[in-house]
């Protein structure tokens, strides 16, 4: 199952790469994610690193990830595999600035609980986190590039 969320920023790619990246940062862009933080050695975006995400649903059920970056090209792509589930950034620049999609793709385990979370409406919960995550993300950016 693969499905997505996009929004134009009025900033460049680099610079709504530079916040999405920071994954320590995530808890403010995303409601399902409480907070998240590199796992050392790693210390910043790059292939191979792995970070520590602690989650919650319905304000009370939490879990957490170790998930691993698969892609770190500045201004072009974030992403990272939680082990069933790639979730991905691309930042493409337009006019005026960039267009942000994030998109999440099941595999392995993952693809075998799509039916899960048609049947649950879990997909389309995911959809709209996305929306809000690129909604506060697009805030932070532009109150950002306004002030450089």
């Amino acid at each position: 199952m693969r499905r997505e969320a996009s929004v134009e920023i009025a900033a460049t790619p680099e610079v709504v790469y530079d916040l999405v990246s920071d994954v320590t940062r995530m808890g403010q862009w995303s409601p399902e994610t409480i907070a998240a933080e590199w796992i050392p050695p790693a210390d910043g975006p790059a292939v191979g690193a792995r970070f520590r995400g602690r989650n919650k649903r319905f304000g009370f059920v939490t879990w957490s990830t170790k998930p691993t970056v698969v892609a770190a090209d500045r201004g072009v792509e974030f992403a990272f595999d939680t082990g069933a589930t790639v979730w991905r950034y691309t930042f493409a620049p337009i006019e005026g600035g960039t267009r942000v999609t994030e998109s999440f793709e099941t595999h392995g385990d993952g693809a075998r609980i799509d039916w899960l979370y048609r049947a649950l409406r879990r997909d389309r919960n995911l959809v709209a986190g996305m929306t809000t995550t690129l909604a506060r993300l697009k805030d932070a950016a532009e109150r950002d590039a306004g002030s450089g």
